[in-house]
């Protein structure tokens, strides 16, 4: 008997966020692209109440098609937003006390893990899932194959989901290899002219043949 494979699953990584209907309207584009397991919501500066609103305003229409919505760095915002979690890059302490407000109610997830000690430490403090690979805080992105070999390496040995941040289209394929629980597609998805409805339908057609190959091991 053939055991089934793990299938991996999708996240969105939206830019800085001002207009929540316009955004609005390109999450709807892409949910109508196939599976994804949560949107990851940047949100633009502004003061809490107009942050809240923006999240208020997505929540529902994202929550409503069976997906996840996890707001960055701000456990307050996204609590009374009403998302299903929150990301999160200040390290363990900022895991810490957002556990302590979101009392176990909430997703919460890291990101910005340079070493792997630094994935481990927030793995140890309690987090839904660690993200590698996304953008620094200058705009540099890793190089593809330190992300594939970090995620290689998590997937393997830790029990704690994690996410690999996709740098492009292309580079979905060699993320769904590692054993990644998720992938992200970032920022770029979200381009003007990018017909993201298509890339998640591609992206999920990696995740398919990938697979159906494991399975038939």
């Amino acid at each position: 008997m053939t055991t089934q494979a793990p299938t991996t699953r999708l996240m969105l990584v939206t830019p800085p966020v001002a207009d929540a209907e316009a955004m609005a309207f390109r999450l709807m584009q892409a949910m109508a692209g196939g599976d994804i397991a949560a949107i990851l919501l940047k949100l633009a500066p502004g003061d809490d109440r107009s942050r809240i609103e923006r999240v208020k305003r997505l929540a529902g229409p994202v929550q409503g098609n069976g997906v996840a919505l996890v707001v960055e760095d701000n456990a307050m915002v996204a609590a009374r937003g009403g998302a299903d979690g929150v990301h999160l890059t200040g390290g363990p302490a900022a895991v810490a006390e957002a556990r302590s407000s979101l009392k176990g109610e909430r997703i919460i997830g890291a990101g910005g893990l340079r070493a792997r000690h630094d994935a481990m430490d927030v793995g140890e403090a309690g987090v839904d899932y660690v993200m590698f690979g996304e953008p620094r805080a200058d705009g540099s992105i890793p190089p593809l194959s330190a992300v594939v070999e970090r995620a290689g390496w998590w997937a393997e040995i830790f029990e704690t989901p994690c996410v690999a941040y996709a740098p492009d289209a292309e580079s979905v394929a060699a993320l769904v290899e590692t054993g990644a629980e998720f992938v992200a597609l970032g920022e770029w998805a979200f381009a003007e002219g990018q017909d993201i409805r298509a890339l998640v339908e591609a992206a999920n057609a990696s995740i398919g043949a990938w697979t159906a190959r494991k399975a038939a091991r």
